[in-house]
């Protein structure tokens, strides 16, 4: 669609001079004899850019070029002169101007002028969308949960309100916050952060208020705390929790009138700070036991977002694994990974206590150690930690599991079907989690033997596994083909 530019010129002859070289460029075009008429029109209907004269009767043009960046400070706006100065573009530029055009206007510059504008502002939109996107693309996920969290973030990010996120170390609470900031009014501001857990205690207020020279020792200079910092912006305060008493006092006073001063200093400060807190305790057992202050608890809880544990959401572990495994693959000069259904199997049996910051360190480990570019299931049991979570240490196959098997007869249907429920593999409390994955496999292969009857290499292919693989697979498992059984050779492909 083409861009709309609006023409502002008390001469008619130059607005429709200036419109014929638009259209013919192009572009589509509204005409304003004034600068009133084009605020009248902006505040209608869209424009994508102004061309704005600075010599106009009643209301000049740098006079309705602060009001238009007043009423649409996104808008690109270009300003023309046949009496310009220096002075009178920089100030235009201060204003908000993209470019200054010197009257008369070669058509060439013209169109040079504008397409940058255009094209900035296209720039600036997509970095804006890009920068709201990402705190929802760095949380993977679709079910349930996720989907709460993200409907929550949709309602609560354009507000002021503050917001509690709770939840477990690893469960990406600082996403969460990043995600409210990032789709904010505040966007355009900083996100600042500060770990409360992390700062000493007698160092939390200079982190949070600043300090004046000589407050303390080692104050060799004036320094701005994270409110300061975070002054039109958004301000991230983790593990809450973790803040002195005495800090929690101070901090209630700058959240109520919005004040503070620096450590060692006599004047008072006026921020403007959304405060986003996050904890990995239960706050009302820490205001029972009188460690936290329930007047504070009030002011930063208007809003509480819970983050759940990996385990309770492992309907996202797929694409998780998946996420995390193509940027480790990248980050660390690999080759694509995949994981094969069994591993896929074994990493999202473990219960991942140290949530996804966990699931990310041990993807990174499976891209560092595993040659690929299939990871199966024996590498990714042997990859997770011992003694943790579901997977149990190494077992040996049972002698009923290692006996070989014959084939059942071939199944005459067209195409393969899942296997009934109750039929083939059942869970058994009697066998370790390894065993019974080793059923599990043995029973897919047999399986999808008898629907190929007993070609190797249409089965492997339904699998999706290699040849060469799917041969070794059916030897861990004590498995052979009917010819073999038969004949003791290794007879045809089917």
């Amino acid at each position: 669609m083409p861009s709309t530019v609006l023409i502002v010129d008390d001469e008619k002859n130059i607005l429709l001079t200036l419109q014929t070289s638009l259209q013919l460029a192009g572009y589509r075009t509204e005409l304003a004899a004034s600068g009133q008429v084009a605020l009248d029109v902006v505040s209608a209907r869209p424009v994508d850019a102004v061309l704005m004269d600075v010599k106009m009767p009643d209301m000049d043009g740098l006079t309705a070029l602060a009001r238009l960046m007043e009423l649409k400070p996104e808008l690109p706006v270009i300003m023309m002169s046949g009496h310009g100065t220096i002075d009178t573009a920089v100030k235009a530029t201060q204003l908000g101007a993209r470019d200054f055009l010197e009257k008369p206007i070669a058509r060439d510059r013209l169109l040079v002028a504008l397409r940058n504008a255009l094209k900035q502002q296209a720039m600036l939109e997509e970095l804006q969308a890009l920068r709201a996107e990402v705190g929802r693309y760095d949380m993977v996920g679709s079910g349930p949960a996720m989907q709460r969290i993200f409907s929550l973030i949709q309602r609560t990010a354009p507000s002021e309100g503050r917001v509690l996120i709770t939840g477990e170390n690893g469960t990406g609470k600082e996403l969460i916050a990043r995600a409210l900031h990032q789709n904010s009014k505040r966007k355009s501001g900083p996100f600042v952060k500060l770990n409360c857990a992390a700062v000493p205690h007698e160092l939390i207020e200079s982190e949070l208020f600043g300090h004046e020279k000589g407050a303390f020792t080692g104050a060799v200079s004036v320094r701005r705390g994270k409110f300061e910092l975070a002054h039109e912006g958004t301000l991230f305060l983790d593990e809450i929790g973790d803040m002195p008493q005495a800090m929690q006092t101070k901090l209630l006073r700058v959240l109520q009138e919005g004040e503070l001063e620096r450590v060692g200093g006599a004047e008072t400060l006026k921020v403007n700070v959304r405060v986003i807190a996050a904890t990995n305790k239960n706050l009302e057992k820490e205001i029972e036991a009188g460690r936290f202050r329930e007047d504070l608890y009030y002011r930063i809880n208007v809003v509480q977002i819970h983050s759940p544990p990996l385990r309770e959401r492992r309907e996202d572990l797929p694409a998780l694994i998946d996420a995390f495994l193509k940027e480790a693959c990248t980050k660390n000069g690999r080759r694509p990974l995949s994981l094969s259904p069994e591993a896929l199997a074994v990493m999202s049996a473990y219960d991942y206590p140290g949530n996804v910051r966990e699931l990310r360190n041990l993807v990174e480990r499976l891209a560092i150690l595993c040659e690929g570019p299939v990871v199966q299931g024996q590498e990714a049991a042997e990859l997770l930690p011992r003694g943790k979570g579901t997977v149990p240490q190494s077992a040996a196959p049972s002698a009923e599991a290692s006996a070989p098997r014959a084939l059942p007869p071939p199944i005459p249907t067209a195409a393969p079907a899942a296997p009934a429920p109750g039929g083939g593999f059942r869970p058994r409390v009697d066998r370790t989690f390894r065993e019974q994955v080793e059923d599990a496999e043995r029973e897919i292969i047999l399986f999808t033997l008898a629907h190929t009857q007993d070609n190797v290499t249409e089965a492997a292919r339904l699998l999706d596994l290699e040849r060469g693989h799917f041969y070794k697979k059916m030897k861990a498992l004590g498995l052979r083909r009917g010819a073999e059984k038969d004949a003791g050779t290794s007879g045809g492909e089917g």
